[in-house]
C-alpha cells in the first residue's frame, strides 16, 4: 500500500506534505508524490512550451516534497502526469493501492468548490479510497 499526495507548493500543499510524511511514516509505506501537468487547451505553438513549464514547475515542486520526505525517512515515487490533478490522483492512487490520498486545500467555501471544481472537492466525489483534506496553516 502507499499514501498518495497531490503536491503543487500551494500554502495547503506544504502543510499536507507534513500530513502525508506523518502518515506515510507510522504505516511504514512509501508516499506517492503526484503532480497533475495537464495544460489547457491543446492548440497552437504557445501550447508546448507552457506544457512543458507547467511540467517543469511540477517537477521542481516535487523535488522539494522528496527532500522532506527523505529527511523523514519515508521512501518516495514521483510522478508528473498529463492528466487533470484530481484524474491524476485517483490514477496514481488505483496503481499504487493507496491506503489514502492527501491534498490540501485553500480553505475554500464548499459552495465555491462545487461551483468551480477544486481538487479535493472533486476527489471527494470520485475516489473509492479515504481523502485527507489539509486546510492550510491559520
Amino acid at each position: 500500500m502507499s499514501v498518495v499526495l497531490g503536491y503543487d507548493e500551494s500554502p495547503g500543499s506544504a502543510r499536507a506534505l507534513r500530513i502525508a510524511v506523518e502518515v506515510a511514516a507510522a504505516f511504514d509505506e512509501q508516499l506517492v508524490l503526484v503532480f497533475g501537468a495537464a495544460a489547457p487547451g491543446p492548440t497552437g505553438e504557445e501550447y508546448a512550451s507552457h506544457h512543458e513549464a507547467v511540467r517543469q514547475a511540477g517537477r521542481t515542486g516535487l523535488e522539494h516534497a522528496v527532500a522532506e520526505a527523505d529527511r523523514a525517512g519515508v521512501p518516495t515515487v514521483v510522478e508528473v502526469l498529463d492528466e487533470k490533478p484530481a484524474q491524476a490522483l485517483l490514477d496514481a492512487a488505483r496503481r499504487h493501492t493507496a491506503r489514502v490520498i492527501v491534498v490540501g486545500s485553500w480553505g475554500e467555501s464548499p459552495m465555491r468548490g462545487a461551483l468551480l471544481g477544486s481538487t479535493p472537492h472533486k476527489l471527494l466525489h470520485l475516489s473509492g479510497v479515504p481523502v485527507l483534506c489539509v486546510p492550510p496553516e491559520e
